[in-house]
């Protein structure tokens, strides 16, 4: 849960690094939360197929930011500029590409975007 309120803490900072094990906790956390408030938007509203409900459409909108942060994070931690987000944007290869960065291990050492987040100090 720690990397949940640490992503969030830092809502709409696209600068620095994200470590692998943030970013995935990150969405990992994000998905229960989405499926929960739409358990409980179902539970309220009744049966829903096509769209999901206020709950998680406002929870949904809150955290948008705090996922393209992370994620333009998480990129410049692999090496690469913000702007590969886009992939996004390509059907299914799109997001088959997207996924295998996220998934790819810390460029070594401090990069143009920060210090190494695996050897950060506490404090």
């Amino acid at each position: 849960m720690r990397w949940y309120v640490e992503v969030l803490r830092q809502y709409a900072v696209f600068r620095g690094r994200s470590a692998r094990t943030e970013y995935w906790m990150f969405i990992i956390i994000n998905l229960v939360m989405t499926l929960l408030l739409d358990l409980f938007d179902s539970a309220l509203l009744g049966d829903m197929v096509y769209a999901s409900g206020p709950l998680t459409s406002i929870y949904m909108l809150a955290v948008l930011l705090p996922n393209l942060a992370v994620a333009v994070r998480r990129l410049h931690d692999t090496g690469r500029s913000g702007w590969y987000l886009l992939l996004l944007l390509i059907p299914f290869i799109g997001l088959l590409l997207f996924l295998i960065l996220m998934a790819q291990d810390s460029h070594p050492g401090d990069n143009r975007y920060g210090a190494d987040p695996k050897h950060r100090t506490a404090g």
